[in-house]
């Protein structure tokens, strides 16, 4: 059933009984989110959200109905969309006090951190959806805090894995004007370091096709008097990096924000039931599922999971469980998937991906790691400087 409130959606799934325990579960979103602005959805640009994320929750939720009721357990979703982050904290204290204890985060990571910070102490779990920056995980990070997403340095591995199993060790590198730009580079330059990778140069770009510029807009004489494998664009907004593929100098792939594109779901991947689940998300919203709806449907299935596993809604009980090695999300993926210890960063297997197909699915073969193969990707436990 559905009931409206001006300021928040509840959506209740499960057969209502009176000796059954409600274990809520909140989602909230900022109104002005420039990442889900209509015009950057409609492009649809790779590795990027192409609508809201909270529909995977819906679809999570409902799957949970089974499960919830054999062990006397309702969940419920509460659904905020606030204006910015004070008013967004001040919704996560209100709740907490009225029993809610998971808050899935659909925020940009500066929001993400900051209501990290202002929480903190407090009996909750947050659940970071779509925020990949690396520090949330590093030096921001926090012991309630989760992270769903991969982060930034996860994805880079995996396309380093990539490029060193293709033996494409030399790499040219676009690079945009934003600091999101240069935070994809840093990630990929660190993994570069880290798999032996050779980047040979970077060269800024701009957007647009101011003529005075042409060095900086043209694909073709910006990969023009370089010697290089492979061609990698840090465009965090994904609108130049389109343009990119076949406009290069020389015949070689396009890899990073374009060509072949690192993410966490693909609506093409096609095994361990992930079709039923794009076809269950496609029916419910008419577009493709994607990491970011991935990291929704997934942060709902980590909850009920591990209610379920310790048979109540003690909270204590419950995180316990969701943080220990006991934990086993079944993401689609076709590993075990379980929260980092030193990070609290979801371990999972990622895609290396084009518009219409996954390519590989990373850790590749051979990369190894002396606990949890998983681990090859993104901050292993000795180079975190986490510290809850």
């Amino acid at each position: 059933m559905f009931l409206f409130f001006s300021a928040c959606v509840w959506l209740v799934i499960g057969v209502s009984h009176a000796a059954d325990k409600l274990v809520s579960i909140a989602y909230l979103e900022l109104d002005d989110d420039s990442r889900y602005r209509e015009k950057q959805m409609q492009a649809r640009y790779p590795g990027q959200p192409w609508g809201r994320p909270y529909a995977g929750a819906e679809v999570a939720l409902k799957e949970a109905r089974f499960a919830g009721s054999a062990v006397g357990v309702q969940f419920e979703l509460i659904h905020h969309s606030e204006v910015d982050v004070q008013a967004a904290t001040a919704t996560i204290e209100r709740l907490s006090e009225q029993g809610v204890k998971y808050f899935l985060l659909d925020l940009p990571g500066g929001a993400v951190a900051e209501i990290a910070r202002r929480t903190r102490g407090r009996d909750l779990l947050l659940f970071n959806l779509s925020a990949l920056d690396d520090s949330l995980r590093q030096a921001e990070c926090q012991a309630h805090l989760l992270h769903l997403a991969p982060s930034q340095a996860m994805l880079s591995d995996a396309l380093a894995q990539f490029l060193v199993a293709h033996k494409w060790p030399e790499v040219l590198v676009l690079e945009g004007p934003n600091a999101e730009d240069a935070e994809l580079l840093a990630a990929f330059q660190r993994s570069a370091r880290r798999f032996g990778l050779k980047i040979e140069e970077v060269r800024p770009f701009v957007l647009g096709r101011n003529p005075r510029e042409r060095s900086r807009n043209n694909v073709s004489l910006l990969t023009a008097g370089a010697d290089y494998d492979v061609v990698f664009v840090a465009d965090a907004s994904g609108e130049f990096a389109r343009d990119v593929p076949y406009q290069i100098q020389k015949p070689r792939p396009v890899v990073g924000s374009a060509g072949l594109v690192p993410d966490w779901w693909h609506w093409a991947w096609e095994r361990y039931g992930a079709p039923q689940l794009n076809g269950r998300f496609l029916k419910r919203t008419g577009r493709p599922m994607t990491g970011y709806d991935w990291s929704a449907w997934v942060g709902v299935k980590a909850v009920v999971e591990s209610v379920v596993r310790t048979e109540g809604d003690n909270f204590q009980k419950v995180r316990a469980y969701m943080l220990s090695d006991d934990l086993i999300v079944d993401g689609f993926k076709g590993n075990r998937l379980a929260f980092r210890s030193w990070d609290h960063q979801l371990r999972q297997p990622l895609f290396l991906t084009t518009f219409n197909w996954v390519v590989a699915r990373a850790p590749l073969e051979g990369f190894l790691h002396q606990t949890n193969n998983l681990d090859s990707l993104g901050f292993d436990k000795r180079d975190s400087n986490c510290r809850f």
